[in-house]
């Protein structure tokens, strides 16, 4: 049986992301593929590189609160993976408590949708402790083990599976709140428990990604030297962003993801071009947009 590893535990929004992304995109059940969580998204990823699991579902970006920067930095230094698909995924904050609960002194989640519901919070709990832990479903399950005067900001599926009660729902500040995922296997890996994974990047939507990771030297001008290998080639950049290189101050490493729309041979001069720029380059791959796999909620 396939192994599809996704951030825990039971009840956060990452597991709804993956069984979606089971059963709607890759078109599998939990029969076929068995769904396992893991503490941290960093540990999620690692047990893909290590062959624990097949493959990830880890979110990567989201529209208010920008990128997941934990997903970057280990994806440029810790793993050798390759990304398969992308899922773009509604997220709905639900503040969550004991049931009788009134007054709340702690509100507890993951520092993503604390980040997310920041003007709603400063409105309506501007004294309350904010405790960020590894993700909703966590911050559920110690609100239901605390009790009352704590809340959590988590799914609607945490609160039925820890016995919560719905204080107030969809309280994030922006009301189109989503995160990107992205679906992860271990470059090269060839067997059979991955075919299922790896089997969506064949079917070409003309909605297509190529995600890049490199480090430049960092002479004056070099960004913009790099920059010029795709637009004299008229392929489209349609993200970049800088995170440290983790070497020194100063020195950082940029994550591109481009159309892949031109001729192929003209992607190969520009991927080549881009390898003499750079002192190392990684290529995630090419893979279908969350438009491509339909989910747009």
């Amino acid at each position: 049986m396939s192994k599809l590893a996704y951030l825990g535990p039971k009840g956060t929004n990452s597991e709804e992301a993956a069984r979606f992304m089971l059963q709607n995109i890759l078109k599998q059940s939990t029969e076929e593929v068995e769904l396992i969580p893991f503490i941290s998204i960093y540990e999620t990823m690692m047990a893909v590189d290590k062959g624990l699991v097949d493959a990830c579902l880890v979110p990567v970006e989201n529209s208010i609160e920008g990128s997941v920067r934990i997903t970057l930095d280990t994806l440029a230094h810790d793993v050798d993976l390759e990304v398969n698909a992308e899922l773009l995924w509604s997220v709905h904050n639900q503040l969550l408590v004991a049931k009788g609960t009134t007054d709340i002194h702690t509100i507890i989640s993951h520092e993503q949708p604390l980040a997310q519901c920041r003007t709603y919070l400063q409105e309506h709990y501007p004294q309350a402790k904010l405790v960020a832990v590894k993700s909703t479903a966590k911050a559920a399950e110690i609100v239901s083990a605390a009790g009352k005067g704590y809340a959590a900001i988590a799914t609607l599926a945490a609160a039925e599976l820890y016995n919560l009660e719905v204080k107030e729902r969809d309280i994030q500040d922006i009301s189109a709140n989503y995160t990107r995922f992205i679906l992860l296997t271990k470059r090269g890996n060839k067997g059979e428990d991955i075919r299922v994974f790896t089997s969506i990047k064949k079917k070409k939507t003309g909605d297509e990604k190529l995600m890049l990771i490199c480090q430049i030297d960092g002479h004056a001008g070099s960004l913009y030297d790099l920059l010029g290998e795709f637009a004299s080639r008229k392929i489209n950049m349609t993200r970049i962003e800088s995170r440290p290189a983790r070497t020194t101050i100063g020195e950082y490493i940029f994550f591109m993801e481009i159309e892949p729309i031109n001729s192929l041979a003209v992607i190969k001069e520009g991927l080549a071009a881009i390898n003499k720029r750079c002192l190392w380059v990684k290529n995630l791959g090419i893979y279908p947009t969350s438009k491509a796999a339909g989910h747009w909620e």
